[in-house]
């Protein structure tokens, strides 16, 4: 007999999926916690969902949309490029990190423990995508390496989310931006004398 999937279970679903995942990361959380904290049982919870990673999927795209467009429109107040390719390096790496109890570190968590055949690339491609637009607006010079730099800036997001979970991690700061921003913003490439 086919089970009627109903929209107030997925939506109870997702809600204690996102509470547990930000309060005990994506390690640390089962589908059956999932479950027990949805009200409903585990064998329900793959009615809705395909596995741990599909929930967290279909929780942090949204959830990352919305600190992108908050982000974009911070972006757009500031008139200097120098002074916004500060905010976007600290939203990236500092705002965004810290948000709801570093909840973007499970991302990372997430797909340290997936096989390479599990892995939709379509996520990071938007995000990396929007980043290379602002930085091509932020960073004429450097337009046609856009792409290349948002996937390093994303690479860094990363450890950057990692360390927000840390009790000891490092915390990217304004002074950070700062450095990061004029290095980015040089006119030529600092050489090295070897």
């Amino acid at each position: 007999m086919a089970q009627t999937k109903k929209v107030e279970v997925k939506a109870a679903i997702l809600a204690a999926a996102f509470e547990l995942f930000r309060d005990k990361g994506y390690a640390d959380t089962s589908i059956p916690a999932i479950a027990k904290a949805a009200g409903t049982s585990t064998a329900n919870v793959y009615v809705y969902f395909n596995s741990k990673l599909d929930i967290l999927f279909t929780l942090y795209g949204p959830w990352l949309q919305v600190r992108l467009d908050r982000l974009d429109r911070s972006l757009h107040r500031i008139r200097s490029p120098q002074k916004r390719l500060e905010k976007l390096l600290l939203g990236l790496w500092h705002d965004l990190p810290y948000e709801d109890n570093g909840f973007s570190s499970n991302l990372v968590q997430a797909l340290a423990s997936t096989s390479k055949n599990d892995y939709d690339p379509s996520l990071r491609k938007q995000f990396q995508d929007r980043v290379a637009r602002w930085l091509t607006d932020m960073l004429p010079n450097l337009q046609q390496n856009a792409d290349t730099l948002a996937g390093i800036l994303l690479m860094a997001f990363d450890g950057f989310a990692i360390n927000a979970r840390l009790s000891h991690g490092m915390n990217f700061n304004p002074s950070m931006a700062r450095v990061t921003s004029d290095l980015l913003a040089a006119p030529e490439p600092p050489t090295t004398n070897r």
